[in-house]
């Protein structure tokens, strides 16, 4: 049945990331099982990824330039015509107002995808964000983003929830060696006898990393970090000062021997083998909060904020811990707690966190819940 899907996919750049990731496996699945499928975005990493003699890659500059916004409207119009497309699935805003014009001009169907809440301070801004439910299909990546979409905008479309999905087989512990982890630990300078504590993600505010040092901060005033070793691991992505301003606050709190901020690793599962609780600690709302969900996938522990998509992919006290959002004081408390419980109750929360990305968020699910709702739009 996937044969009579030919499917135009558009996205502002495929460089790595959650929604881009999720392009590129819809695209895969599409070719795979007899379908057309191509992808219309300005270029990025992923792209070496892609089997191009299977995937149709369109590289044309998508921006919230209006005069690229205009004259794209005809670009894709044209594409789906040479093509015989007969699904337009837009995974931003710039690119959905062309898509949206084009499809309705060659009489396809038109799906979007909100892969976050879109937040905006002006009427203007909720106008640019509303052409995402003027499709013929709205996909939420989580319960807490179709809540969003509902409350804030008139939807006559169908709207499903598709949860976003992560390769299950890369993110587990039995892709990690004990060679990678002593050469990871030997770098870091990290004891065995350690309990160590990951914080993944760009570095940018609302992430909370400025909460997670206020947080042991706390504990070290308590004398609790004697055995603790602390990781923030994420690139600055030009946000320099914002760095600057965390070393600064590291060295306020004397915590310079018991926290590092490093730049991201080409292979994430390490960190996460290595360490025995792995924080996201956002303090506005993740729309699907990845992190969580990849820790799971690891057997680890996770302690998220009690806001957003983490309300959704960390079951509390079962895979892992709530705390409350933007409050440092509860954030240590539970870090606290948790560093007294037993071993053997860490490892049985790491197994159901396991068994909870296997049964709700693999790349195998997302994809075949994508391609159920395009069965829906063609037959």
């Amino acid at each position: 049945m996937s044969a009579n899907i030919r499917l135009l996919q558009i996205i502002p750049n495929m460089d790595i990331g959650g929604a881009e990731t999720g392009c590129l496996h819809v695209a895969h699945h599409i070719s795979k099982r007899g379908g057309f499928s191509a992808i219309l975005t300005s270029g990025g990493k992923l792209l070496d990824l892609i089997d191009r003699d299977k995937i149709k890659i369109f590289k044309w500059p998508i921006n919230k330039n209006i005069f690229f916004i205009f004259f794209n409207i005809f670009y894709i119009f044209l594409k789906i015509k040479i093509h015989k497309i007969n699904i337009v699935h837009a995974r931003s805003r710039a690119p959905a107002w062309s898509a949206f014009l084009a499809s309705k001009l060659a009489n396809v169907k038109f799906v979007t995808t909100f892969h976050g809440t879109y937040n905006f301070k002006s009427k203007l801004k909720k106008f640019y964000n509303s052409i995402m439910v003027k499709s013929d299909h709205v996909i939420a990546g989580s319960e807490f983003i179709l809540n969003h979409i509902h409350t804030n905008y008139k939807v006559k479309a169908k709207s499903s929830v598709v949860k976003r999905g992560i390769d299950e087989k890369y993110f587990s512990k039995k892709n990690v060696t004990e060679e990678e982890i002593k050469k990871l630990k030997d770098l870091m300078k990290i004891s065995d006898e350690k309990f160590i504590i990951l914080l993944p993600g760009r570095l940018t505010y609302w992430k909370g990393q400025k909460l997670f040092i206020e947080a042991l901060s706390i504990l070290n005033n308590q004398n609790l970090l004697e055995n603790v070793y602390s990781l923030i691991i994420g690139g600055h992505q030009g946000r320099i000062q914002y760095k600057e301003e965390l070393m600064q606050l590291v060295k306020k709190y004397n915590l310079e021997n018991k926290l590092k901020i490093a730049h991201g690793l080409n292979k994430m599962p390490v960190a996460y083998s290595i360490s025995n609780l792995i924080l996201s600690s956002s303090i506005e709302p993740e729309a699907f909060g990845r992190v969580s969900v990849e820790a799971q996938s690891m057997e680890k522990p996770v302690l998220a904020s009690d806001i957003g998509g983490s309300l959704e992919t960390v079951i509390n006290n079962k895979t892992g811990w709530l705390f409350k959002n933007n409050d440092s004081g509860d954030l240590a408390e539970k870090i606290k707690m948790i560093m007294k419980t037993e071993q053997n109750v860490l490892d049985l929360i790491g197994r159901q966190g396991r068994k909870n990305v296997k049964e709700n968020y693999t790349r195998e699910l997302m994809v075949s819940r994508t391609l159920e709702i395009y069965k829906s739009m063609v037959y």
